[in-house]
């Protein structure tokens, strides 16, 4: 009886196990043809896709550096940019074996079974990935890194570039050797700083060639690829060690050296040859950044300007400088075709007049090449297109390797220059006009400026405030605008050094943390030449490829960021400041209209001007790489006598042409004094204040000078440069800008 429910029990038993299993079964088909409904077209796509590369591979795809080509506003060749892989490469049995050991202990110890993928990597890489929520570990093979290298957008993180490069690994495999392979990989990867393969990165760093490397040295080379950045000798030799010391571990792990060998090496001193200098002239600095910038967008990155937090902040760099490198890297290998508005004729005048007016400077510093320390910069653009058409980033010298372009890369206090962008605009959006009435009076604020002179002229409009460039007036009318107002104008046109200390009302007499640079404040002056609309200042027009298919378009994005009546008024008020203002008698000849702003720092340190036309936007800034007081030094002096000759010339074939009137419109923001005599405040007036304008003759130079600007004649002569001054002291020494552009601060 017991047996006979036994059998019945296990009966039962069976029927529900076979029950489970065919609805599982059924559920894991179900599964299967949801998945295939969603995703089996796509990958039989991407299926095909890599069948049709592989076949259509050869052994040059992995050996090609095609040459990118730069040309001029004229269309003439401006400059090549071409890679060294093929110089440097080297074939398998030149390659040393403990190159080859290295990468494949380090990189993909299956390299030598597996059929192009390694499964249980992937496995783990897909499990760590589901857990952090997005595509953060990898579990790429050799072959896999090869071809992501050569075939694929290596930016590309989605999972459809993962299953193509995988379909395609396989198919490599079965079409070349595991020695081609490896090969091929090894001369293919960046060593970082401009060297690719094993042979270039060798002579690069230790001026030897590949087969004279010591077994410390061949895993310290191969510590770089894993990530060009962090694992860069020159910026980040430590981490370089850490994983030299890594890689030599897995070398003795997996045999491949002996105990003897390994501590030999964990033990040697590492020492690098100075980096290689390449000549680029500051033009070519510019151009390339330009074009690096213009693929960024291509590829969607997202340029940010200003940050929640320095965690926001640090993040945002990193993966800044990671795409940076990358798409400055596919210039010199991907065969671009890049089509510039630089103006051969213009740039070339421009650089020669700054030579020309900086000529008597001639004290230099540093040990291995002496560089100016007097230096002068400009940038100027064609307002009708917002390009640049011509930048000088420094005097000419004939110096070996990086020429520092400091039109873009350095950054100086802009003084009294800054006025018209964050103050003077702003405020003319919020009802003053260019005949508001304000007052110029000491001020009883906490570290507010005060006029140098000792006196103060009392009402005047606020065009004579401007073209006398009263700093009182600028920080009352400041203090209205408030400075979370004005610096979020900077912002708008991609300021790229404001931090948040520059919150702060000294911001209105150009007190920043880092300050700014010629191509930022010419970009700023051509948006105000330009009815307040903004566009980038790039010198890129257009880019191809060799084959002529367009990747970056000649398309212009243009961002309102001044009202149109707001911008017309603040030129009309900076005209004057070339009449009667702080650089009176310096208005172009034959009639051509023309507006600007002169700025000088504390101890003239700093000088700039930045001028324009309805034709032309040019910013011009003076001053020592080391900052130091410059006798003489105002934004009338040097700086206009660069931005004078050179507009003129540029402007002689061309007809006067002025900007339409503005809409003149009642002030609401004229000066009401307080019943006591303390600070001027901005009100609504109740009555009218016309008739106090005859306390002031509006029409005759105002006798005030900027206290940034403290000897200023009210006429300055432009057309002679001074004898060289005295050296002065050097009492706030910096050491000059490094020669790469940081991100966002």
């Amino acid at each position: 009886m017991a047996k006979k429910k036994r059998r019945k029990k296990f009966k039962v038993l069976t029927l529900l196990f076979q029950t489970f299993f065919i609805v599982a079964f059924m559920a894991c088909v179900a599964v299967a043809m949801a998945i295939y409904a969603k995703y089996g077209q796509k990958v039989l796509s991407l299926y095909a896709d890599a069948q049709t590369i592989v076949e259509g591979s050869s052994e040059d795809d992995f050996k090609t550096s095609e040459t990118s080509l730069v040309y001029d506003a004229k269309g003439d060749l401006l400059k090549t940019l071409k890679g060294e892989r093929d110089t440097y490469y080297l074939d398998s049995g030149s390659i040393p074996e403990d190159v080859k050991n290295a990468f494949v202990a380090i990189e993909d110890k299956k390299f030598y079974q597996h059929n192009g993928i390694d499964v249980r990597r992937i496995a783990g890489a897909l499990v760590a990935n589901v857990r952090g929520g997005g595509i953060s570990q990898g579990g790429s093979t050799i072959t896999q890194q090869l071809v992501k290298l050569t075939y694929l957008d290596y930016t590309d993180q989605s999972y459809e570039r993962k299953i193509k490069e995988a379909f395609i690994s396989v198919g490599i495999e079965k079409k070349y050797s595991k020695d081609e392979l490896l090969e091929y990989y090894i001369n293919d990867i960046n060593f970082a700083n401009g060297y690719y393969g094993i042979q270039a990165a060798a002579n690069g760093y230790f001026r030897k060639s590949a087969s004279s490397l010591t077994l410390s040295q061949i895993a310290f080379l191969c510590a770089i690829p894993n990530s060009p950045e962090e694992f860069n000798p020159y910026s980040n030799k430590d981490n370089t060690l850490m994983r030299r010391d890594l890689i030599l571990k897995a070398m003795l792990k997996d045999g491949y050296i002996t105990k003897d060998q390994y501590d030999d090496a964990v033990t040697e001193e590492i020492k690098l040859k100075k980096k290689k200098k390449v000549k680029v002239n500051s033009v070519d600095s510019f151009v390339m950044d330009c074009a690096t910038k213009s693929l960024m967008k291509v590829r969607g990155f997202d340029f940010q300007y200003s940050f929640d937090s320095d965690v926001e902040k640090d993040l945002y760099n990193s993966e800044y400088n990671e795409i940076y490198n990358q798409c400055q890297a596919s210039l010199y290998t991907n065969g671009y075709r890049i089509y510039t508005s630089i103006d051969p004729a213009k740039q070339k005048l421009l650089q020669a007049t700054v030579d020309e007016k900086m000529a008597p400077f001639t004290e230099t510093y540093g040990d291995e090449e002496k560089v100016y320390d007097m230096q002068a910069t400009a940038t100027c653009i064609d307002n009708s297109t917002g390009r640049v058409v011509a930048i000088v980033g420094g005097r000419s010298q004939k110096l070996e390797g990086y020429t520092l372009n400091r039109a873009f890369q350095s950054y100086r206090q802009p003084g009294s220059s800054i006025k018209p962008v964050i103050i003077y605009t702003p405020a003319l959006e919020m009802g003053y006009t260019p005949d508001t009435i304000v007052v110029d009076k000491q001020l009883k604020d906490k570290d507010a400026p005060k006029n140098s002179s000792g006196g103060y002229r009392g009402k005047m409009k606020l065009r004579n405030a401007v073209e006398a460039s009263l700093n009182t007036v600028a920080w009352q009318v400041y203090k209205d605008v408030t400075p979370e107002r004005g610096i979020q104008y900077l912002l708008n046109m991609h300021y790229n050094k404001i931090a948040s200390t520059d919150y702060v009302m000294a911001t209105a007499v150009g007190g920043f943390t880092y300050g700014t640079n010629t191509l930022e404040q010419a970009s700023a002056y051509c948006t105000i030449a330009n009815e307040g609309k903004y566009r980038e200042p790039t010198c890129i027009v257009t880019i191809t490829d060799a084959n002529g298919e367009v990747i970056v378009s000649d398309e212009q994005e243009e961002t309102e960021i001044y009202k149109k009546n707001a911008a017309l008024m603040m030129v009309d008020i900076l005209k004057g400041v070339l009449v009667r203002g702080t650089a009176a008698g310096n208005a172009l000849s034959n009639r051509m209209p023309c507006a600007g702003k002169t700025g000088t720092t504390d101890d003239m340190k700093d000088g700039w001007f930045c001028g324009f036309t309805k034709y032309y936007t040019t910013c011009v800034w003076v001053g020592c790489d080391n900052p130091k007081r410059v006798a003489n030094l105002y934004g009338a002096t040097y700086p206009l006598s660069i931005w004078k000759p050179f507009m003129e010339e540029i402007h002689k074939d061309l007809e006067p042409l002025d900007w339409e009137a503005y809409q003149n419109k009642k002030s609401t923001k004229d000066y009401k004094k307080k019943d006591k005599d303390d600070d001027a405040v901005i009100t609504t007036p109740k009555d009218n204040h016309e008739d106090d304008v005859d306390d002031v003759d509006v029409d005759e130079p105002i006798d005030v000078v900027d206290p940034e600007e403290p000897d200023t004649p009210s006429e300055p002569t432009v057309t002679e440069v001074p004898a060289v001054p005295e050296e002065p002291k050097n009492d706030t020494p910096s050491e000059p800008a490094e020669p790469v552009e940081q991100p966002a601060e």
